[in-house]
């Protein structure tokens, strides 16, 4: 068979401009998509789509379970999420005037993992976080002789109590940040990143006004450089030209250009851990521990759904899910401190109340 079946080309192109146009999917995911049928594509020898039926199906599930990355079989998790999207694949394609006749809804079924695969891969895994007494260790271990030592602290320091999603933070404009009231207005239409490109207006968290105070130094050293209200809240570093007038090299100073990419970001925050003598946690593990934070000092429902909120999430069931789970160790923490013995007090049980009528609304 040929490496390239054009009908299977053409096929994937108007599902891809589908997948764009109709669902309104970034590119990033629609790569997604692409990906998993360039590996049904490996399984099949590129043969026509139109062959797709519920032994292909059934073959094709054996032999990715069987399938090596890099000597090693890939997770169930990986595994569960391929066939989701192929399986949108097929059941778009079975639609298609060339295709209706051919594939048939029922063979697309076959595309299902086992519901013991499914539990696995979708068994949420509590995720591991810095404590607070790490960041302070890891800001107040850089000692300031630049201006990249003096933004990186602060970028830290922003990190953990804004609880933005890296990808947003690179992307954030000064004008966006509000200093008098710590008010952040992550807004798509002004270039900042955040995910679905959903408008969020959040506030910073004052978890300790050291932190707080690294941010606000920041501020006020870009607006002394006079840096505009549209150039990057934590730009990238300047590059200058190597001795060899060929090669670029980063400078100890700033340049109002945004970063490309989040991984650049991560790498200082790998560095400055590593300088601290500390385990690395990447920037989004940062969320994981505002949330667990600002969680310890809500007091009632009110309080637990503007937290939610500030987070970006309109469900505070999003919140609960994804963030508010704990480990064993962080669980057996919590448990062994709560005095079970202890009456109820009417105020306990009027705030318990409080939660769960807001939990009840909301999921």
């Amino acid at each position: 068979m040929p490496d390239v079946n054009y009908k299977n080309e053409l096929a994937k192109r108007n599902f891809f401009r589908w997948l764009k146009e109709a669902k309104g999917l970034c590119d990033a995911s629609v790569n997604c998509y692409e990906k998993a049928i360039l590996l049904y594509e490996d399984f099949s020898d590129h043969s026509d789509f139109s062959r797709f039926s519920s032994d292909k199906a059934i073959e094709f599930k054996k032999w990715l379970l069987r399938k090596k990355n890099k000597g090693k079989t890939i997770s169930v998790s990986t595994y569960h999420t391929y066939l989701r999207y192929l399986k949108v694949f097929f059941s778009w394609l079975c639609m298609q005037d060339d295709y209706k006749n051919k594939i048939s809804l029922d063979s697309v079924s076959y595309l299902n993992a086992s519901e013991k695969d499914v539990r696995i891969a979708t068994h949420y895994v509590p995720r591991k976080y810095p404590t607070l007494e790490d960041v302070f260790k890891v800001v107040t271990n850089i000692k300031i002789e630049s201006e990249i030592d003096l933004r990186d602290r602060a970028m830290i320091s922003f990190t953990l109590l804004s609880g933005m999603r890296d990808k947003a933070i690179i992307t954030l404009p000064i004008g966006c940040f509000d200093v008098e009231n710590l008010i952040i207005n992550q807004n798509p239409k002004r270039g900042v990143q955040t995910k679905f490109s959903k408008y969020i207006s959040s506030v910073l968290f004052r978890f300790d006004e050291r932190l707080v105070e690294y941010v606000l130094e920041w501020v006020k050293h870009l607006k002394e450089k006079n840096f505009g209200l549209n150039d990057p809240l934590f730009p990238k570093n300047k590059t200058n030209k190597g001795n060899d007038n060929l090669s670029y090299v980063k400078s100890d100073s700033i340049e109002p250009e945004y970063w490309k990419e989040a991984g650049q970001i991560r790498q200082i925050f790998k560095k400055r851990f590593k300088d601290a003598h500390l385990p690395y946690y990447p920037p989004h593990t940062f969320r994981h521990l505002a949330i667990d934070l600002s969680f310890k000092l809500c007091k009632n429902g009110e309080e637990l759904k503007a937290v939610s909120q500030n987070f970006g999430h309109d469900n505070i069931a999003t919140t609960f899910r994804s963030y508010a789970n704990y480990g064993p160790q962080k669980l057996a923490e919590i448990l062994t401190k709560m005095n079970f013995s202890e009456k109820q007090t009417d105020l306990a049980s009027s705030k318990l109340e409080q939660i769960k009528e807001i939990i009840n609304n909301v999921v």
